[in-house]
């Protein structure tokens, strides 16, 4: 190659066949074109073929692609820095290799980045099978982006166009000392020391991929590995940062994300005295940055979680996570219309937390719509007509307290009639659906529909299946609607729901039911 490239990928690999193919291809295909592109991978030690895989690559685009042998190092930094030493673009752009680009990522970033004079350029990320990318950062596009003042610190991955001058006045390289996470230190400083970031929203430039093995090494890396990570990340942004609003920024990221999610179930898990030792490297690190200006910024239930990680002991951290964990509401306390859950730390003057940091008003329709099923019998409603009599209980005695029209419970779309009373439990809820209404939307061949309850409440519309803890149902019922006859089925399936099967009678079916009561040559 005589000239310089406009921009060199960067492509650390280690075992991500058959992937790496189509990452290749993705690059090989940009309509950048291949002489304004170089490509720099350096096999890390691979053993399923990616090693032969590159170099097939290279001896295909000998000059554009160029590719770099080393032992295995144990994570994507070393390689990743042996590449930076040789690239030659004015830009770098960095691609895991199991992902891949939209066929004109490259030319759309490298424009945008002449054109604005950027330093660092953000192309919009997705994630295929299922991989979660936050996508805050690339709601639009915009020429200049604040770190300190838009979601950027949410989206700190190297996978990024970098002007490669700025990389190199600056000396930026990768955490080698970080098996996981050391692609963030290094995008941080970058886009610290940046004079511009831009980002461009309009095209789908990167595909992240999770592995069918899961084995990206997000997903598979071990719990203390984790938790260093979180201790690099924080007194990363501590040395770089000075105290203060701007510091409080970037940091409500790694508290909110890196922090909390080791103090989920899993924490649980663990044995008592790694427990300990978890929550004593954790109480220190939020001891020395959790600043006010954090915990304002963060949602409320991690919020709490890690407050309480500072502030609390061992026993009361595990039981926050518990309650956190299970999918119910806790004891909440109802003042003034507002829900309060009864989670550590509420109006407990050991810990002095507002009120607000327990206000979950915005899950009470949630809650109220989950009822639980108690009865389903044949009836009459209330014009005398036969009807289907749903019945199911509710542990809040709030709902009673709703309107009518606050409560609905249905069968497919269909709407029966609901009342509710108080019952010094809860609340009970009956909905009578009347037998002509049932048949009279039913499809010609019959279906199954699920039972469910949609509640308005404190601003906020829920809508959950009817569920039971057992299995309930009434007696097959055979009914007429207009010439032709149905078997209505009220009754659960195996996930517990509430489910009102109903299947036309057909001559068929009635000879084929006789058949199996008589079979051929039976007496």
């Amino acid at each position: 190659m005589s000239r310089q490239p406009d921009v060199t990928v960067v492509v650390a690999v280690y075992n991500t066949m058959p992937y790496l193919t189509t990452c290749l291809e993705s690059l090989v295909g940009q309509t950048i074109g291949l002489d304004r592109l170089e490509v720099v991978a350096v096999d890390d030690g691979s053993t399923d073929g990616s090693g032969a895989e590159l170099d097939r690559y290279a001896a295909r685009y000998p000059d554009t692609v160029r590719v770099l042998h080393q032992a295995n190092s144990g994570g994507p930094a070393a390689p990743s820095n042996l590449a930076l030493d040789h690239a030659r673009g004015r830009y770098v752009f960095f691609i895991g290799s199991d992902d891949h680009l939209g066929p004109e990522a490259l030319e759309r970033l490298v424009a945008a980045a002449d054109r604005w004079e950027s330093d660092v350029v953000l192309g919009r990320m997705v994630g295929t099978n299922k991989r979660y990318v936050h996508q805050a950062a690339y709601a639009s596009t915009e020429e200049r982006l604040d770190l300190f003042d838009s979601p950027l610190p949410w989206s700190l991955s190297n996978t990024k166009l970098f002007r490669r001058d700025l990389v190199e006045r600056h000396g930026l390289r990768f955490r080698t000392d970080m098996p996981m996470g050391s692609d963030q230190p290094f995008t941080l400083e970058a886009c610290f020391r940046a004079k511009k970031i831009s980002v461009l929203a309009d095209y789908e430039f990167y595909y992240a991929v999770k592995r069918e093995n899961a084995q990206n090494i997000t997903y598979a890396s071990r719990f203390e590995e984790r938790l260093r990570c979180a201790e690099e990340l924080v007194g990363f942004v501590a040395g770089l940062i000075e105290p203060g609003p701007r510091r409080d920024a970037v940091l409500v990221r790694h508290f909110s994300w890196e922090v909390a999610k080791l103090l989920r179930a899993e924490f649980l898990e663990l044995s008592p005295d790694v427990q300990q030792h978890v929550h004593d490297r954790i109480r220190k690190l939020a001891g020395a940055y959790l600043t006010e200006g954090v915990l304002a910024r963060m949602a409320r239930d991690v919020r709490v979680r890690v407050a309480v990680a500072r502030d609390g002991d061992l026993a009361q951290l595990c039981e926050l996570i518990r309650q956190q964990s299970d999918r119910g509401l806790p004891e909440v306390t109802v003042e003034d219309g507002r829900w309060y859950a009864h989670h550590v730390g509420f109006r407990d003057p050991a810990f002095g937390y507002p009120d607000d940091w327990y206000d979950i008003t915005d899950q009470a329709a949630k809650a109220l719509a989950k009822l639980t099923a108690t009865g389903l019998d044949w009836g009459r409603d209330a014009t005398g007509a036969r009807a289907l009599v749903v019945t199911a209980h509710s542990r809040w005695a709030e709902l009673s307290e709703l309107s009518a029209e606050a409560i609905q419970v249905s069968v497919g779309e269909l709407a029966g009639v609901t009342s509710v009373a108080p019952d010094g439990t809860g609340t009970v809820v009956r909905t009578d659906f009347a037998m002509d209404r049932l048949l009279g939307v039913v499809a010609a061949n019959g279906e199954r529909r699920v039972v469910r309850a949609k509640v308005t409440a404190l601003g906020g519309t829920a809508s959950a299946p009817l569920r039971t803890d057992r299995r309930v149902a009434a007696p097959r019922m055979l009914a007429r609607h207009g010439v032709r006859f149905h078997l209505v089925t009220p009754t659960t399936n195996h996930k517990g729901q509430v489910i009102v099967a109903i299947t036309p009678v057909t001559p068929g079916r009635f000879l084929a039911r006789l058949r199996r009561i008589w079979p051929s040559g039976g007496k």
